[in-house]
């Protein structure tokens, strides 16, 4: 398992609005229901397959990306969905992707690298961060997400997601990962 080691700069930043306490809180507040599961710290999505198991619901991975224009992109698909960097640009317009450094990651959704969640959006107001959804997640009756921490998994029906979403004034760019729109000669 990979440790997290914190950001040189982590003293100067300010602390996100919302951890993981104040957003269940603030879901339990909205009526908006979920199930918590605390569990080990799962950095990456090859890890903690047996925890997921016992879990109902579409697993995600989630890529914190900036473009060479310095737009911030949030991908949040099924863990299983194959996602190419080289080409997704092109299906978001946007220009060429790289991960998004950890100092922006935590001045914009609130996290550290390991904890990158579409629940993160609740820390970006300024909506920042444009929200990229695969389609097969859209579609799911179940998703499970961070709580703003790899120790826990939340696991959210599908319309109360979208009230979620819908209550930050978050709408997603919804992609169909699995059938790619693009020129397959591109």
């Amino acid at each position: 398992m990979t440790e997290y080691k914190p950001i040189a700069d982590a003293a100067v930043l300010p602390a996100p609005a919302y951890d993981r306490d104040r957003l269940l809180a603030w879901m339990a507040e909205h009526g908006i229901p979920h199930v918590t599961h605390d569990h080990p710290a799962v950095f990456r999505v090859d890890e903690g397959h047996e925890l997921k198991a016992a879990m109902p619901g579409a697993h995600t991975k989630n890529l914190f990306l900036k473009d060479k224009k310095g737009k911030l992109w949030l991908i949040s698909a099924r863990q299983d969905t194959v996602i190419d960097l080289k080409r997704v640009d092109k299906w978001i317009g946007s220009a060429r992707l790289s991960f998004g450094n950890e100092t922006l990651l935590w001045e914009t959704l609130g996290v550290r690298p390991g904890s990158v969640t579409a629940l993160g959006l609740i820390n970006d107001p300024d909506q920042r961060v444009t929200f990229i959804l695969d389609k097969a997640l859209w579609d799911a009756d179940v998703v499970n997400f961070h709580p703003l921490t790899n120790t826990a998994t939340t696991a959210l029906g599908q319309a109360d997601f979208r009230r979620f979403l819908q209550l930050l004034g978050r709408e997603p760019v919804v992609v169909e990962f699995a059938q790619p729109t693009w020129d397959a000669g591109a």
